[in-house]
C-alpha cells in the first residue's frame, strides 16, 4: 500500500516524530519521513477504531506488514510507535480523525467487519404497515423531531409500507403556514418523503362527530370549573360536580361551544373516567377546549378544538396507522389514546416509545425557544446557537451526515445527553472531500519581510485533489498575518509562511532566510497562513456557534464562491458561505 506524505506545508513541527535513527542507514531522509507519518497513520487508525486509545503490538504489526526489513529493529520500532501512541492519545476522537483523514484517507475504508447496522423488527405485524409522525407547525423542528420522522419513515420503507406526514395543527394560535414550509422543505432537504400528507385540522367534522357520539354515550361531559379548581380535583383525585351534568346538558353545552358562545378558559369537554386512578393522565382529562383565533388554514370557522390526546388517538385510528415510534416523554399517554380509540372503534396503533436526546448548552423547548425570540435573546429559528433543522443547514451541516447521526443514536428508553463531537465527526466525514481550502486570516496584521524576493506561491484547492485546480497568490515583502501568530514569534528562530518562504524575526523586524521547505525541516518552529498584502482581497465575517461575530481578510479566489458552498478556511475551521456583496463576504462556522 502506498501512503503518501503530507504536504510540504500542511504539518507543523514534528516536535513529537519518532526520530528513527536507527533506519538512516537503510532508507533515505525522503523515505524516514513517509516511515514516520506511516506510524502515525496506522496509530490514529487503530486509536479511531477502540475508543482513541491505540494498541502498540496492532499498530507495530502493521507497519512491519509494509516494511519487513524493520524486524531486525523491532525494540526501536516499538520505542517509536510508543512514542507516537503517547502523542495522539492526548488528542480528542475528532482531532484524531481529522488528523487521519489528511494524513491517509484511505485508511478510513479500512472497517472492521462487523454486521449491518439495521433497526429492530417491530411488534405486532400483521399486513401492511402505515406510520406516520405529526410535528406541530409552531416552531422549526430541531433534532430530536427530525430523528422521530427519519425513524417512522425508515420503518415504513423497511416493510415496504406507507409513511404519513400529519400536521398537528389545531392550535389556531399557533400553528403558521410559515412553519408548514419550513418544517416541509427541511424534511425535503434531509431527504424524507411521505406517501400521505394530512392536516388534522382538515378533519374536524369528524372530530366533532365523534365528541357528540361519546357525549351521547355519556363517557363524555361538559365542566364550567374554572382551571384551578380542575387542576386540585385531578391532583386529589375528586369528581367534580359537572360529572353530574345530564347528557342533554351536556350535549347543549357542547353546541354552545361550537357556535362560539363561549370564551376561553369558561368550558372545556372532558372524559369521564376514574379520578382515583393511578395514571394521573387518565383523570378526567380534556378532550375539547374553546379557542377563539385565526387558523391559517381554516380560518374562524371552528372555536371548539381538540387536546393533543383526542386528536393524535383520532388520527391514528381514522389513518389506520398500524405503528409509531415517537418521544418517550408520551409514555402515560399511551394508555389514554388507547382507550380512545377504543371508544371511538378503532384499532389499536402499536407505540414504541424512544428516549429523548440532549446537546450540552442547547436549548429544545420550542416554548422557550419562541420566548428567547420575542425577547431578542435569540436572531430566530436559525441562531447558530440551537439545533433547529434551520440553523444546522446555515451552518453547513449535511443531510447525510445529520442522517447517519441520527440513525446511529438507534432506539432507545436510555436518555443521553451529547455534545456537538458526535455529529460533527460524522459531518467532517462528508465534507472534507468536497470543502476546498481558503486562507482566512482572522485579526489580521500587516508586516513586511525585508529581502523577500518577488514570487507567485502556488497553492493547491483541496490537497487531496489536485484535479480541482490551483490558487495563485503574487508576493513580495508584504503580508498579512494573524495577530496571534505573530505574537507568538521570538528572535532568531525560523518560521514559514506556508508553501511560500522562511524568516526570523530580529530586534528591527522579519528578515526573509530561504525559500526551501528543506530548510524549514531542519530547525523550523512554526508553519502559519498568509495573505500578500494586496488591494483585491476579501473583507470577511464569520458567524461562530455562539453567536459572536470574527472579522478577518479572505483571499483574491473566494472570488469564485457563491451562496451555500462549504469550504475549509485553512487552520479556522469549516464555513459555510452565507451573503456576498462584492467584496464582502459573510460565513457562517459549521466546525472544525
Amino acid at each position: 500500500m502506498d501512503y503518501p506524505t503530507k504536504g510540504a506545508d500542511d504539518s507543523t513541527t514534528d516536535a513529537n516524530a519518532p526520530t528513527a535513527e536507527y533506519l538512516y542507514t537503510l532508507r533515505p531522509r525522503a523515505d524516514l519521513m513517509k516511515l514516520n507519518e506511516l506510524i502515525r497513520a496506522f496509530a490514529l487508525q487503530n486509536a479511531l477504531k477502540y475508543g482513541g486509545k491505540a494498541n502498540p503490538g496492532a499498530v507495530i504489526g502493521k507497519v512491519l506488514s509494509e516494511h519487513a526489513e524493520l524486524k531486525d529493529k523491532i525494540k526501536e520500532l516499538a520505542k517509536d510507535v510508543a512514542a507516537v501512541i503517547k502523542d495522539i492519545s492526548k488528542l480528542k476522537p475528532d482531532q484524531q480523525l481529522a488528523e487521519l483523514q489528511q494524513l491517509a484517507p484511505e485508511l478510513l475504508e479500512e472497517k472492521k467487519k462487523e454486521e449491518k447496522r439495521e433497526l429492530p423488527d417491530l411488534e405486532n405485524v400483521h399486513g401492511a404497515v402505515k406510520t406516520a409522525f405529526p410535528p406541530e407547525p409552531s416552531g422549526s423542528c430541531h433534532l430530536g423531531h427530525i430523528k422521530g420522522c427519519l425513524i417512522n419513515y425508515l420503518y415504513a420503507k423497511k416493510y415496504g409500507g406507507t409513511f404519513v406526514l400529519r400536521w398537528e395543527d389545531t392550535n389556531p394560535e399557533l400553528a403558521s403556514k410559515e412553519f408548514v414550509d419550513e418544517i416541509t422543505a427541511g424534511f425535503k432537504w434531509i431527504g424524507l418523503s411521505w406517501d400521505e400528507e394530512i392536516f388534522i385540522s382538515d378533519t374536524m367534522p369528524l372530530l366533532h362527530k365523534h365528541c357528540e357520539k361519546l357525549l351521547h354515550s355519556g363517557h363524555f361531559y361538559a365542566c364550567t370549573c374554572e382551571k384551578e379548581a380542575i387542576s386540585q380535583s385531578r391532583m386529589d383525585g375528586k369528581d367534580c360536580t359537572c360529572r353530574k351534568r345530564s347528557i342533554t346538558e351536556n350535549l347543549t353545552l357542547w353546541n354552545e361551544m361550537k357556535a362560539g358562545k363561549h370564551d376561553k378558559g369558561d368550558l372545556i369537554i372532558r372524559y369521564k373516567n376514574d379520578m382515583a386512578h393511578q395514571n394521573t393522565v387518565m383523570r378526567d382529562p380534556t378532550m375539547f377546549r374553546v379557542v377563539k383565533a385565526n387558523h391559517w388554514r381554516q380560518g374562524t370557522k371552528y372555536s371548539a378544538w381538540p387536546s393533543y390526546d383526542f386528536a393524535a388517538a383520532f388520527s391514528d385510528g381514522a389513518e389506520g396507522i398500524t405503528h409509531r415510534i415517537r418521544s418517550k416523554e408520551f409514555e402515560l399517554r399511551a394508555e389514554l389514546q388507547t382507550t380512545l380509540q377504543h371508544l371511538m372503534g378503532y384499532k389499536q396503533t402499536t407505540i414504541t416509545e424512544q428516549a429523548r436526546f440532549n446537546l450540552v448548552g442547547v436549548e429544545s423547548s420550542k416554548r422557550k425557544i419562541r420566548e428567547a425570540i420575542n425577547e431578542g435573546r435569540l436572531s430566530g429559528w436559525d441562531d447558530p446557537r440551537l439545533s433547529t433543522i434551520a440553523a444546522l443547514r446555515r451552518r453547513g451541516f449535511q443531510p447525510d451526515a445529520i442522517k447517519t447521526f441520527l440513525f446511529n443514536l438507534g432506539i432507545t428508553k436510555h436518555e443521553s445527553t451529547l455534545t456537538w463531537d458526535s455529529i460533527e465527526a460524522e459531518n467532517r466525514k462528508v465534507i472534507d472531500t468536497i470543502a476546498n481550502r481558503y486562507f482566512f486570516i482572522k485579526d489580521p496584521i500587516k508586516v513586511a519581510i525585508d529581502g523577500a524576493p518577488a514570487y507567485v506561491a502556488t497553492l493547491h484547492r483541496h490537497p487531496a485533489h489536485p484535479e480541482r485546480g490551483e490558487r495563485h497568490f503574487s508576493t513580495h515583502t508584504g503580508f498579512w498575518l494573524q495577530t496571534s501568530d505573530i505574537e507568538q514569534l521570538t528572535q532568531k528562530k525560523l518560521y514559514r509562511l506556508m508553501d511560500c518562504l522562511n524568516f526570523t524575526k530580529t530586534a528591527k523586524g522579519y528578515l526573509y532566510a530561504s525559500r526551501a521547505h528543506e530548510d524549514y525541516k531542519e530547525k523550523g518552529e512554526k508553519i502559519m497562513h498568509w495573505l500578500p498584502a494586496s488591494d483585491d482581497l476579501f473583507d470577511v465575517s464569520v458567524m461562530m456557534p455562539d453567536a459572536t461575530t470574527i472579522s478577518g481578510l479572505g483571499e483574491t479566489t473566494m472570488n469564485e464562491l457563491k451562496v451555500n458552498d462549504v469550504v475549509q478556511l485553512e487552520r479556522f475551521g469549516f464555513c459555510r458561505v452565507d451573503r456576498i456583496d462584492g467584496k464582502k463576504i459573510w460565513f457562517w462556522y459549521t466546525h472544525k
